[in-house]
This record gives C-alpha cells, sequence and structure tokens, in this order.
C-alpha cells in the first residue's frame, strides 16, 4: 500500500495558546508536516522556505493583519491553499468575505471564551476543512470587482424591473431553481447569480453552508452586485421572481405553502452536518411543487449534501446541473451528484447562469 500524501501545512495565529492546541490536533493525524508563525510578517517568510499546501491564516494579527498577509502570499505566487480562521462577528464576516474574494478557500470560526474547549468542539471540522482545502482550486478575484464598476447599470436595471416583479407578485411563481453549495461558494456564486437578469422569471433559494453571523453579510454583499434582489431568509417569506434567497446559516431553509402562496422559511437545523442542508432544501421542494417546476444546482462544496435529493429530483424529471471539476474549488459535492447519476449537465460555473436563463424560459 502507497504510504498517505503528506500535507505540510503553516499555522499563522499571534496567540500561542493557539497554536499549541492546533499542533497537538494536526500531529495527532499523523499525515500533517507542520509551521508556525506569529504574524503575517513571519508567515511570508516561512511560505518562502516552506512551502506549504495549506495555510490557516488569522484575520486579526500585530505587524502584518491576515488580508495582507493573503495578499502578499497571492502576489509571491504561492500556491498555498488558504483558509481564513475568523471571528463570527458582522466585522469578521465582512473580512473573511472580502479574503474569500481575494482567493481564500474557506474559513473556519475562531474559538471563543476558552480556547481549549472550544477547539475540541471544531476539531473534526478543522481537520476535514485542512484536507479538503489541500485538494481544493484556487480562484483568484477578476470579475467581481468588473461588476462593482458597474453597479450603477445594475442599480438602474434593477429599478427599472419593479413593476415586473410586482406583477409576478400578484401573478405567482412558476418554478425554483433550488442551488446548493459549500466550501468555495461565495466566489463561485458571484460567478453566476449576478450574470441573472432583473427580469428573470423564477425565484432562486439558496442553501449555503455558512454560519448564521455571515450570511446576512453575504447577502448584502451579493445584493450590492446582482441585478436580482438578494435577502437572507430568516422567518417566513413570500417567494417572488426577481428575488434570491438565502438560507440564514446554522439553520435550514425549506420551501412552504402559506395561504395559497410559495414561501421560504427558516426552521431549525436537522441532524445532517452541514446547514442550511441542500438536501433538505429540494426535499421540501419536491413535495410540493412537480419537477418540471424545479431547477437543481448543485455547485463546490466537500461532501454530499444535495447529491441524494438532487438525484431523486432528476428522476421525477426536473433539470439539474452540477458544476464541473474544472471550475469548482472542492469537487466533493457535484461530483457526487455526477456519480449516483443525478446531473443532466456537467457545467463549469461561468456557463450556469445562461443555462437556468434557456431553462427557465423554455416553454416546459
Amino acid at each position: 500500500m502507497m504510504p498517505a500524501e503528506r500535507i505540510k501545512l503553516l499555522i499563522v495565529d499571534d496567540s500561542a495558546l493557539m497554536r499549541k492546541h492546533l499542533r497537538q490536533i494536526f500531529e495527532a493525524e499523523g499525515d500533517f508536516d507542520l509551521a508556525f508563525a506569529r504574524n503575517g510578517r513571519e508567515a511570508l517568510e516561512q511560505a518562502g522556505a516552506f512551502h506549504p499546501d495549506v495555510v490557516t491564516l488569522d484575520v486579526n494579527m500585530p505587524e502584518m493583519d491576515g488580508i495582507s498577509c493573503l495578499r502578499g502570499l497571492i502576489d509571491s505566487g504561492s500556491d498555498a491553499r488558504v483558509v481564513m480562521v475568523s471571528s463570527l462577528t458582522e466585522r469578521g464576516a465582512e473580512v473573511t468575505l472580502r479574503a474569500l474574494e481575494l482567493g481564500a478557500v474557506d474559513f473556519i470560526p475562531k474559538p471563543d471564551g476558552t480556547v481549549s474547549l472550544s477547539i475540541d468542539k471544531i476539531s473534526r471540522l478543522l481537520v476535514t476543512k485542512l484536507r479538503a482545502a489541500a485538494r481544493a482550486r484556487p480562484r483568484r478575484a477578476h470579475r467581481l470587482r468588473d461588476r462593482m464598476h458597474a453597479q450603477r447599470l445594475e442599480m438602474e436595471q434593477r429599478a427599472a424591473a419593479g413593476a415586473a416583479r410586482r406583477a409576478a407578485t400578484s401573478a405567482g411563481v412558476a418554478g425554483l431553481v433550488l442551488i446548493g453549495v459549500s466550501t468555495g461558494g461565495p466566489r463561485t456564486l458571484e460567478e453566476i447569480l449576478p450574470e441573472l437578469p432583473a427580469d428573470f422569471p423564477w425565484p432562486v433559494v439558496v442553501a449555503q453552508h455558512m454560519p448564521a453571523s455571515f450570511t446576512g453579510v453575504f447577502a448584502k454583499r451579493m445584493d450590492s452586485v446582482c441585478a436580482l434582489e438578494v435577502v437572507e431568509v430568516g422567518q417566513p417569506t413570500p417567494l417572488v421572481a426577481g428575488h434570491v434567497y438565502l438560507g440564514r446559516g446554522d439553520a435550514d431553509i425549506v420551501i412552504e405553502r402559506r395561504l395559497g402562496r410559495l414561501a421560504a422559511n427558516s426552521v431549525r437545523s436537522d441532524t445532517s452536518l452541514w446547514h442550511p442542508s441542500t438536501d433538505r432544501l429540494v426535499t421540501s421542494a419536491i413535495e410540493i411543487l412537480p419537477a418540471a417546476s424545479l431547477i437543481g444546482v448543485l455547485l463546490t462544496g466537500m461532501g454530499n449534501d444535495g447529491a441524494t435529493a438532487m438525484t431523486g429530483l432528476r428522476r421525477r424529471g426536473a433539470h439539474t446541473v452540477a458544476e464541473s471539476e474544472s471550475s469548482a474549488v472542492v469537487f466533493g459535492m457535484p461530483a457526487e451528484l455526477i456519480r449516483m447519476g443525478g446531473a443532466e449537465l456537467v457545467l463549469p460555473a461561468n456557463s450556469i447562469a445562461r443555462q437556468l436563463i434557456a431553462w427557465s424560459r423554455r416553454d416546459r
């Protein structure tokens, strides 16, 4: 049997206690080679000598913070996969989303309170995420900034579509697009959702694996670059064309029928590993709507959330698409959908919006 491939991990954190606990976790795994740095400046020096596969990068550090260090790694040509270590605050979410836009592949929550107790709770998640990061395909920011320059035009387009949205509210909803996404999701959604026009005829409902403190910030960020209106769902919300509905983190988002109208709702998370759960979102939609009025999209992410439910959706006659390996940061979730025979099409992220437009407007 061939020995397992070793992973070179650089841990960057100004807390000696945090570095100690992370050392214990990853040394116990047996296949990590470790190096450490106390701040971004040391990290850049270590990266040049150690050539890590993965870097865990604290957001807030003295001398050089995490964002500046990330930029330095990118500018130096390092191919290390960067995982941000972020506090679960609105400010932490904003900085982390900026890091993901720049090219970080994932983030992990920074333990609050007693480090030794908190780190034990997330140790398995840490290891799982860093193993996935070692296999991830980093993607650097380029297109979102162009969209930010065109924001005024998009806002004008959104305003012009207001009457169409009000008409859609009274006329009801013909169908839904259901999107499941995890690791690498923010960058991938930034390639897809801004390409949907303001008159896109179906509501879009997204289960993006994220903490609750992040999804509201992410929804506002996406709303600023999309022609569609992007909102976080934290309570029963009627579904209207021209909108994207992002499930609140640390909960699940489901489709319901309330007073004869379709609605999205945030409900207590179930026992599955990832939330908001794609499987639960898709299953709830299948129970209410015919398959012909549903489109399933499974994007980048580790694990298999959504693969089973979307395979069932496809077998009932719905359209489904899996993101291709060529663009996926982590090919786990879409690969599982493909393996199960549940993907009608396999497309790179930059081709998915065009396909959604074609499907939603075609007589079905």
